[in-house]
Parts: C-alpha cells; structure tokens; sequence
C-alpha cells in the first residue's frame, strides 16, 4: 500500500505537466512569443553592453544586440552571427580568422596582432604597402608587426634608429623621413633648421655659418630644397650676373666662386696658378 502511495505522488506531477500542454498548448510557446530588445539583454549579460559602451566603435553607434543576435537560445540553436553578416565588399573582409586580431566583437577595434603579422594588415594599409614595395630598405623586410605591435600605435624611430644629433627627438625624424620609404628623403622648407641638416652635413654647415657672405643667412633647404641630394644651378637665385663669353670660358660657378658654402674662399693650396707672362712680340731679351 505504501509503495502505491509512493508511486502515485511520483506519476502525478508529470501527467499534470503533459496534461496542461495538451489542455493549453500556448503555455509551451509563450516564450516564444516574447520580443527582445536590447534593454533586455543587460539585464542578464553585464560585460558586452559595458564593452561595446566603452570601445564599441560603430558597434556602438549603428547597430543594437538584437541587430546580430537575431532570437535567443534554446528556441534559437546559434545566435552568434557571422562577422560577414554584414561586414563584406573589401578584400580585408575576405579573411578567415576574424578572431585572429579582433579577439572582442564588443570591442572590434581594440586589435591584438599574433608576432610576425603582415598579409592581413595590407589588405587594408594598401597605400603603406606600396610604398615599401616601390622604395626598397630595411623597412621593406620588417614584419608590420615590428613597429605595429598594437594596432594604429606609430613606433618612436629613435627605439631603433641613433638620431643624428643628441638634440633630435621623434619629431624631427618625421620632417625628412617617411617610415614606409626612409631613403627617399624629403623636407617642407618650413620645417627644416639648418642645424637639423648640420647633424649630418657638418663641414657643410661650418663653412656656411663661418662665410662673411649673404650665403650665411639663407636656410640650407632654400637651395637644396624638397628632395635630399639635390644640387642647384646658382642661376635660380642669381641669373645671369655675367657676359656671354666668361661664361663659356668659365661654365661652372665654382670655377672662380669655389663652393656655395665657402664663396670666393680660397686657400693657399688650391689657389690658381698664376701663368708665366709672354713676351709681346718683337720685344727684346735683356
């Protein structure tokens, strides 16, 4: 009789339950039924909404959670959605393993790069790229990762490279040097102190701060400007100060001015040799 008793009270919940799904079979969809929005969804998942709020990105800005999480477990098996849901039409999106540098999708632009990373970041630093390719250093066969351990982080130059000068700091590199194509050098007129030039150039800069002509004032990068190497013709200042025909005895400025830095300078060493005089003709010996 116990045993009866025991068995019944065990029967009993159970055909109640079956019985009421059968009787009101609303009962079992009504969560189905109910609409989520993203207000719900703090309520029980605390880190996301507080990751997307604090580096969200677009993720914050243009879509909600229910944007990507389309239904909810159990009745949705798989509401993680595919990162090519909506992120399409650029070769960068074509790579597998999103995860690979954007660890967090709540916070997609906080990017962690595995050592000696390069292809994934050309598919969207395509400018950077080429110039690597087209101007050949170094630099050309260092990882992006080298420099770029974090992403968008630009890497001080003199971490790696001695400056010029004790008194050159990050900024001053930027003025001639392009980290993508250091070799080709380049400078604003503007930006460049002839003592920037002189941590290479010293003698250059000596002769030039020491000439008592008006050479003295003019900034290096006023004769050699926009590109490194580059040697003037004194005729884009001075025109043509002479007559024809000095000029085609004496082609070169430097001929009788000696160089920019030092003009009309002349030591005892390098100084013209006088030419013996020729007698006129028809003059006599003594």
């Amino acid at each position: 009789m116990m045993r009866q008793r025991k068995g019944l009270w065990i029967v009993a919940p159970v055909f109640l339950v079956v019985f009421g799904f059968l009787v009101f079979p609303g009962i079992g969809r009504a969560a189905d039924n109910v609409s989520l929005t993203a207000v719900d969804c703090v309520k029980c998942h605390e880190a996301p909404p507080a990751d997307i709020a604090a580096s969200g990105g677009k993720h914050k800005s243009e879509v909600t959670c229910v944007d990507c999480h389309a239904g909810h477990r159990p009745t949705t098996k798989n509401n993680i959605p595919k990162c090519s849901q909506c992120h399409e039409g650029k070769p960068h999106y074509g790579l597998k393993n999103c995860f690979e540098c954007h660890k967090n999708p709540h916070k997609p632009l906080n990017v962690a790069f595995a050592a000696k990373t390069t292809e994934p970041c050309l598919t969207c630093h395509t400018d950077q790229d080429k110039q690597l390719r087209e101007n050949k250093s170094k630099h050309s066969a260092q990882y992006c990762t080298t420099c770029h351990d974090v992403h968008r982080k630009v890497p001080e130059c003199v971490k790696c490279h001695r400056p010029h000068s004790a008194e050159m700091a990050q900024a001053d590199c930027r003025k001639c040097h392009k980290a993508h194509k250091p070799k080709v050098v380049a400078y604003a007129a503007v930006d460049v102190a002839n003592k920037d030039c002189g941590a290479c150039h010293k003698q250059a800069l000596a002769l030039l701060s020491a000439t008592p002509t008006k050479h003295k004032y003019v900034s290096c990068v006023k004769c050699h400007e926009s590109k490194h190497k580059t040697v003037p013709d004194c005729r884009q200042c001075h025109g043509d100060k002479h007559p024809a025909s000095i000029m085609k005895k004496f082609p070169k400025c430097g001929m009788c001015h000696n160089i920019a830095h030092d003009l009309n300078q002349w030591s005892e060493a390098a100084a013209p040799i006088k030419a013996k005089a020729v007698p006129a003709k028809g003059s006599k010996k003594r």
